[in-house]
């Protein structure tokens, strides 16, 4: 009787075990379907939340990229460049060194990015401030075709506080594996508009490189996703001359763009991560098929703060609000109590005068009244909002994170046309200016000031910020002091008292004066 008790017992055991392996073994199989999710924002400028703290915030993109890597730990956060700068912080200090995107980099390693590329106002800062940057960096850099102009020839970028730092690759490959065993191999390429001339980078064509890079690794890969910083236009270039790509994961508008050309998604939400594209890579191994699943996600109130990265946020916040008296600011002080609110809007700002820009021109001819004509590049603008009264000197500064100074100029008038024409063709652009009191009119395709044509010969003086004069802006390069036309450059004022001293010293002044 026991023996038949035992075998039994053995033979319960053994069919309860070979239930249990088959059962794992029907986890465990390898199906060859894999999904990878990509949390993609671009030209981040703020670390707080905006709109009144209603949206944005980079404690909100940790959050999601939290909540998505709960279902799926091949979950990846992108930055499509433009983070270091432009930011209101840029003109502040910090333990006596200029903040420049120092805080951005600290609330991008909390929130656990993973990737990125340059964008062109990365190279605003200037090379050491940059190297600072990439040293603090606990992310991917990939950039396929912007290289580190040095005292050792063109090179690429790389981290130089660590012993054997592997430079910036042209392309990475990543390898990822889910839960049944299925694995995949991710190329990356990362390119950037060669717009920013500063002196410590070299680029190539951004075309070029990433056929080239997508050539060499597409197959040793099972998809190539491309980060990159360009128009809409150049994005749709690259899908075309690469149709090839998964997915281009785009930056610089930053209006929210969404376009598919031939098989190629093209994304790119909305600036200071009000929103963030969730992008669903789809492999199936065994079919040689993919696809891929965007979805725009607004990060609105209904996507909490994370509590580690809002640490980060606030750490900076106090440290900003710390400094700003040392540039001439109050920044809670109310300088618009009531009115019509102001367009800021990159749509609106980069196509027309708005009733931001036009104040902003008020404030610079208040501040200059020697001046013939003011003008300012709308790419000095950043907000990309609409600023509601009550406005605060802070909203001011926000604004306008570049700040700088204001300049004026003696040129001839042959050159202010040059330069008022070249600002026509930069619309939509940052170069596109904004002025008074010249006057263009359309149908006869003329300037005047003060209902006179201008006159070429004449000399003229003329007040701008002071990057203008530096010929730095797109299309603008002639505009500098070497120009032959350019008969005079009056000193830059730096005193804080002086309302040119800083061009958002000069609305604040100017607000002030009016209430």
């Amino acid at each position: 009787m026991k023996q038949t008790f035992r075998l039994i017992t053995f033979l319960f055991l053994i069919t309860t075990a070979s239930c249990k392996t088959l059962r794992d073994a029907s986890v465990t199989k390898d199906d060859g379907k894999i999904e990878v999710v990509f949390v993609q924002v671009n030209d981040v400028y703020e670390i707080a939340p905006v709109a009144g703290g209603k949206e944005g915030g980079m404690a909100r993109v940790a959050t999601l990229k939290k909540q998505l890597l709960q279902s799926n730990p091949n979950t990846f956060l992108v930055m499509s460049g433009d983070f270091v700068s432009p930011s209101v912080y840029n003109s502040l200090q910090y333990n006596g060194k200029r903040i420049r995107g120092a805080q951005m980099i600290e609330a991008m390693n909390s929130a656990g990015m993973d990737f990125v590329c340059f964008g062109n106002h990365e190279f605003d800062i200037n090379e050491g401030e940059l190297q600072d940057r990439i040293n603090e960096s606990k992310f991917r850099w990939i950039s396929s075709n912007a290289f580190h102009k040095s005292k050792n020839g063109i090179v690429p970028f790389t981290r130089t506080n660590v012993s054997n730092a592997m430079p910036f690759p042209k392309s990475y490959i990543m390898n990822v594996r889910d839960k049944d065993g299925t694995v995949a191999k991710i190329g990356f390429i990362g390119v950037v508009l060669p717009s920013n001339l500063a002196e410590y980078v070299s680029y190539t064509d951004p075309w070029t490189a990433a056929k080239e890079m997508y050539s060499q690794i597409k197959d040793s890969v099972d998809a190539v996703v491309a980060i990159t910083h360009l128009t809409i236009a150049n994005d749709e270039r690259l899908a075309k001359e690469v149709p090839g790509l998964a997915v281009i994961l785009g930056g610089h508008e930053h209006d929210m763009r969404f376009k598919k050309t031939g098989n190629v998604y093209i994304t790119k939400a909305h600036a200071n991560a009000r929103s963030a594209y969730v992008v669903k890579l789809n492999l199936d191994k065994n079919k040689k098929k993919t696809s891929v699943t965007p979805e725009l996600k607004y990060l609105n109130e209904s996507v909490a703060l994370d509590s580690n990265t809002n640490v980060v946020v606030q750490k900076w916040k106090k440290i900003a609000e710390d400094n700003y008296a040392s540039l001439g600011f109050d920044p809670m002080k109310v300088v618009m109590p009531s009115g019509e609110p102001l367009e800021a809007r990159e749509t609106e700002i980069r196509h027309h005068p708005t009733n931001y820009s036009k104040l902003i021109t008020e404030a610079m001819a208040n501040a200059c009244p020697q001046a013939d004509v003011v003008m300012f590049n709308a790419g000095s603008i950043r907000l990309d909002d609409i600023l509601s009264p009550p406005v605060t000197q802070y909203d001011i500064i926000r604004s306008m994170p570049f700040g700088g100074g204001i300049r004026e100029v003696d040129m001839k008038g042959g050159l202010l046309l040059e330069v008022l024409k070249a600002g026509l063709k930069n619309e939509g652009e940052g170069g596109y200016l904004q002025y008074q009191p010249a006057v263009y009119n359309k149908s006869s395709n003329s300037f005047t000031i003060n209902n006179a044509a201008i006159d070429t010969v004449k000399t003229y003086r003329v007040a701008m910020p002071d990057f203008l004069i530096l010929g730095k802006e797109q299309n603008l390069g002639f505009l500098n002091d070497r120009n032959p036309q350019v008969l005079k450059v009056y000193p830059a004022e730096t005193s804080s008292a002086n309302p040119k001293s800083d061009i958002r010293l000069a609305i604040v002044k100017y607000l002030e004066k009016k209430n």
